[in-house]
């Protein structure tokens, strides 16, 4: 009689039982990442305010320049702040902006994936291009006519993806679309 507990070779291997699942929707056996990025639209909210807080940060940065002399420069740290924010691998960061770590917010790759430098800039150049702008400075005549140009195409880039960030069901702006990315709300 055959126990269907115990192969009928005892020299036969059994096989390993399935690792339990902690994602929603994750095949039977594969392991979800702790935070998965199938979650539910992250908090409208929440979104803004971190965007506000990265604003302030970037105003920060800029008016350290500005003290010193070098109104320009400070625009261009404050720019690329907001261009790369949510990629820098930093303990007090960790692959997410200031404003979204305060909000317990993170970006992700849409396999799950931490945002890197490169991704965080696809994401984010719609959102920096009016801080971007303060480079034409440095072009005499020529580029400080284009800046009102570019600081109302910025203006009207970031009132697109606003309307995307609310009207998307997932929250996915025209960046996080770019970049492969979306937005989803952590414990920590």
């Amino acid at each position: 009689m055959s126990d269907p507990n115990h192969p009928q070779d005892p020299n036969a291997a059994t096989a390993p039982e399935p690792a339990p699942t902690a994602g929603l929707g994750a095949p039977e056996g594969a392991a979800a990442p702790a935070e998965t990025p199938a979650a539910a639209k992250a908090d409208l909210v929440k979104r803004f305010l971190a965007l506000l807080i990265d604003v302030f940060i970037a105003g920060v940065l800029s008016r350290l320049f500005s003290l010193v002399g070098l109104v320009w420069l400070g625009g261009i740290v404050a720019g690329l702040y907001m261009l790369f924010r949510d990629g820098f691998d930093l303990d007090f960061m960790d692959h997410r902006s200031l404003g979204k770590r305060l909000m317990r917010l993170r970006p992700l790759c849409d396999d799950g994936s931490p945002v890197t430098l490169r991704v965080s800039a696809r994401r984010n150049w719609t959102l920096s291009v009016s801080s971007l702008a303060l480079i034409l400075v440095l072009i005499p005549i020529l580029g400080w006519l284009f800046i009102p140009l570019v600081w109302i195409a910025g203006l009207v880039l970031a009132l697109i993806e606003a309307y995307l960030t609310y009207s998307d069901p997932e929250g996915r702006r025209w960046g996080d679309r770019f970049a492969g990315t979306r937005v989803v709300e952590t414990d920590a």
